[in-house]
């Protein structure tokens, strides 16, 4: 069990990934692909929720292929527009949930869009709405393993390039939206997923990764035997001979490599008792980014990643970057250990 005695070895920590040569090709030709022909607009449907300071619109946008892709926008009924936005991304095997689900961000006086991760959404926090039509060779029980026998036909190109879509698509809505303070959040899967869109968008104005899910995955697989971690063990286990390959495939999704490109100021949190993602793999992530970010380690907390508190710190300083009325974050940088956050540039 980690303490936060651990941390300064903890924080010594560098990651032995190495990204592919063509990484740069092969994620500016995805998504030059789907925006061939497709324009990212974003389709809204008015939902009737009672609520009387938030509105909730069901949302709809392409994806990767055109495929639909489903979410909520939730916005403040009252102030002036356009808003600064959120878009969040969700954990391993949920989905956008329920329309009063959520209701941080709009409550707080963004426009707020929660999005599908395509296929998934039948495991908790009330369901999905988007199928992922794409099919696939034989996998592990679960999503992580899905297409994994060659870059081109794995799940997380498909899910990726929907995340960046999603962003593309709420900053056409200018009637809604300021598409200069767009900020990018998700806890575990979705912190992974939020992680890749700062990479692959270059102009975002902020970043929260919650336990961050796909990031130093060759260490990660080493260091727990927790799902979803366990269904890459489980899939090599029974191909035995595709070892290589699987890593080859999985080294264009992981999230250092977007990290090395993403320059939005961002915070990145772990608990030190995460059996699902390893808080030294959150670590190298944090070293990896490019861009100003700080760090917050929870002793006494496990995938949470220090939950509510986590974010208040999230929402602090998002009001300081995104609501123009605000002054700039100040970003303290005291040396690292598990109560303190940690500043570089």
């Amino acid at each position: 069990m980690l303490t936060e005695q651990d941390v300064p070895e903890l924080f010594a920590y560098r990651s032995a990934y190495r990204e592919p040569a063509d990484f740069d090709v092969f994620w500016k030709g995805t998504l030059a692909q789907t925006r061939t022909g497709q324009e990212a607009s974003l389709e809204l449907t008015d939902v009737a929720t009672g609520l009387e300071t938030v509105d909730v619109f069901d949302a709809v946008f392409p994806g990767f292929g055109g495929h639909p892709v489903r979410g909520w926008l939730r916005v403040p009924r009252h102030g002036s527009r356009p808003l600064p936005a959120v878009v969040q991304f969700h954990g391993y095997g949920s989905g956008r949930g329920a329309p009063l689900d959520d209701l941080l961000w709009a409550s707080a006086g963004y426009a707020h869009l929660l999005v599908d991760a395509r296929g998934q959404g039948g495991a908790w926090a009330g369901g999905g709405a988007t199928p992922d039509p794409v099919g696939s060779g034989p996998a592990h029980p679960g999503f992580l393993t899905r297409g994994i026998e060659d870059k081109d036909t794995y799940v997380y190109r498909r899910v990726f390039t929907d995340a960046v879509r999603a962003v593309e698509a709420l900053r056409g809505r200018t009637d809604l939206v300021d598409p200069t303070r767009v900020a990018v959040v998700g806890p575990s899967q979705g912190g992974g997923i939020a992680l890749a869109v700062a990479g692959l968008v270059p102009d975002l104005s902020a970043a929260h990764f919650q336990a961050p899910f796909l990031c130093d995955i060759r260490q990660a697989t080493r260091l727990t035997a927790a799902d979803p971690y366990a269904e890459i063990v489980g899939y090599l286990g029974a191909r035995r001979d595709r070892v290589a390959q699987t890593f080859d495939t999985l080294s264009y999704f992981d999230g250092l490599a977007f990290a090395r490109r993403a320059t939005a100021p961002a915070w990145f949190s772990a608990g030190l008792r995460d059996e699902v993602c390893p808080p030294v793999t959150t670590i190298a992530a944090y070293h990896a980014y490019a861009g100003p970010k700080q760090l917050r380690l929870w002793e006494f907390n496990g995938h949470d990643a220090g939950g509510p508190e986590d974010l208040a710190i999230a929402l602090s300083a998002f009001g300081a970057l995104l609501k123009t009325s605000s002054r700039p974050p100040v970003l303290p940088s005291p040396a690292p250990s598990a109560s303190s956050r940690k500043k570089e540039r």
